[in-house]
């Protein structure tokens, strides 16, 4: 069944930041979609995330198109081609980050997490690295496929605190992984299936630590059929009336029947992805 994807990101400061350190990346032509949460003092964090953002879309899009390119690392045999230059574009922005640091005094310590869906035929490759998040709503309910690189999950994992009193820890945001932390980074790799009427978010903690799970899940549901700009933009509305007390970004990626959607737009409706906005990309069909 062909499929067509409506892909739209949005970003904002929040209620208590004065700037803002998200960056997000959405090009439908990759099948990239990306959210890094950067940290650090002054801008430091800032030129974490987007020194990140550029670096791996930069690697994927020559890759795609320079199949003489080198390789910077070495290849993993039991990984796919995809799964290979997914790592390594990370592998290269964790290294960026670093040698900045290195050069900069004013950089030292800043770092940033990492979020990714990335296309590879009928399934998405999910990397990630810290606690921003990526999930997928389906009928039987939301499902977070990431799972936090933070001190609170892990003491969550070893029954020491719930996950209730974890959202309220003093600690919550204290993060285990990061790119910028050392040269070395362990970046956690996955995938999932697609199919029509799935919701993907992905989306920096300014949006998770001010939603609950059952929160984002309830909204999702109750914007089923609306386009992905307007699901973002209601999710980070509501992060902002909950309290907005980080950055707060989310990418939505409604997965539609290409068929289907073919009929609604002759019928005069909009075709996703239309709209002349930078969160917007045109849809892609597969």
């Amino acid at each position: 069944m062909a499929t067509v994807f409506d892909a739209y990101g949005v970003t904002d400061t929040g209620r208590r930041r004065e700037r803002n350190e998200d960056h997000f990346f959405v090009d439908a032509v990759l099948g990239l979609y990306i959210v890094a949460d950067g940290m650090g003092g002054h801008a430091a964090g800032e030129v974490a995330s987007h020194t990140a953002i550029n670096t791996i879309s930069d690697f994927l899009r020559n890759a795609q198109t320079d199949r003489d390119f080198t390789w910077p690392f070495g290849a993993d045999n039991s990984l796919t081609e995809d799964e290979n230059l997914l790592l390594t574009a990370i592998k290269l922005a964790n290294r960026e980050i670093c040698l900045l640091a290195e050069e900069r005094p004013e950089y030292n310590g800043m770092g940033t997490t990492i979020a990714s869906l990335k296309l590879e035929g009928d399934r998405f490759l999910i990397a990630h690295v810290g606690d921003s998040r990526v999930y997928r709503l389906r009928d039987q309910g939301l499902t977070q496929l990431t799972d936090d690189h933070s001190w609170v999950n892990e003491q969550v994992a070893r029954s020491i605190i719930t996950e209730e009193e974890a959202r309220t820890h003093r600690w919550r945001n204290v993060i285990t992984r990061a790119l910028g932390n050392k040269f070395t980074i362990d970046i956690e790799l996955g995938n999932t299936d697609y199919r029509p009427g799935d919701v993907f978010v992905v989306c920096s903690d300014g949006l998770s630590s001010m939603l609950a799970n059952p929160d984002i899940e309830e909204m999702l549901r109750q914007g089923a059929g609306e386009t992905a700009q307007v699901l973002g933009t209601r999710l980070v509305e509501r992060a902002n009336e909950a309290g907005g007390l980080d950055n707060i970004t989310a990418i939505v990626i409604r997965v539609l029947d290409a068929e289907a959607q073919d009929s609604r737009t002759q019928d005069g409706a909009t075709s996703p992805g239309d709209a002349t906005n930078p969160g917007a990309e045109p849809t892609r069909r597969v």
